[in-house]
């Protein structure tokens, strides 16, 4: 269970990060409050898997799952290019992510 909740975290990682740009400052109120639930949400979940996965498995894996799920979102969205040393370097991260867990 504390694996899933460290992968849900991750992802809402994405979230507030893509939620924080699409802000503008704070300046637009829905994206804004998109990031306070997803941040407040993402943390909460990290802190729990932290009591029972390591902390520097935890922390590595939520941050390589955010890292990796927001520069997607910013390729798929165009904002960022999507060469093939990206992608392999993406997969590389990726690999590590799994790594972690099947070595945890």
């Amino acid at each position: 269970m504390s694996w899933i909740v460290l992968i849900v975290s991750g992802m809402l990682e994405a979230v507030w990060a893509s939620a924080l740009s699409a802000s503008r400052g704070f300046t637009r109120p829905v994206p804004s409050m998109i990031f306070a639930v997803s941040l407040a949400a993402s943390m909460l979940g990290l802190a729990w898997a932290m009591t029972i996965i390591s902390t520097g498995t935890a922390y590595a894996v939520w941050v390589g799952i955010g890292a990796t799920l927001t520069v997607s979102w910013s390729m798929a969205k165009g904002d960022e290019l999507a060469s093939p040393a990206r992608l392999a370097l993406i997969a590389l991260l990726v690999g590590c992510v799994v790594g972690l867990k099947v070595v945890a």
